[in-house]
């Protein structure tokens, strides 16, 4: 799996901004020399200001997966293999974009979602195996939270 460059993820990105995608985060960039991956986690708010539902219908407030990342990436920064198995790689990148830190860092609105992006350096060479071959094609995280009708 050959990495992309940013335009090339930019003109690629379906899986934030598309309803028919709605629910697919693509592993958008991998380097099989350091078995790195790099994707999005979660997207809270589409480019377009759409909020997302996730593959179980919930809404994540964005300042509550800022939070659940701050924890996340403090307490734990582990990969696990299909949340089952843990210890397969170790979290080396964490930033969840908000339109401030957007803003802050002078990228326009209309780049980039709001969401968390991550990446993983896998050190099990057989959840490594299955990245490359596509069966480990995205991110899922994991969490408990409190339901609130909306």
């Amino acid at each position: 799996m050959r990495g992309k460059v940013f335009s090339q993820v930019r003109e690629t990105s379906a899986p934030v901004g598309d309803t028919a995608q709605a629910h697919h985060l693509a592993i958008l960039k991998s380097d099989d020399d350091r078995r790195l991956v790099f994707g999005w986690a979660s997207v809270a708010v589409r480019v377009t200001g759409e909020v997302i539902k996730d593959w179980q219908e919930d809404i994540i407030d964005i300042d509550d997966l800022e939070n659940a990342a701050y924890a996340y990436t403090a307490d734990f920064g582990t990969a696990g293999e299909m949340h089952e198995r843990g210890g397969v790689g170790r979290l080396i990148e964490s930033v969840v974009f908000t339109k401030e830190k957007a803003a802050a860092m002078g990228i326009p609105p209309e780049i980039l979602p709001e969401g968390w992006w991550v990446g993983f350096h896998i050190n099990d060479p057989n959840v490594w195996e299955k990245v490359k071959d596509g069966t480990y094609n995205m991110f899922s995280i994991e969490g408990t939270a409190q339901r609130i009708q909306v």
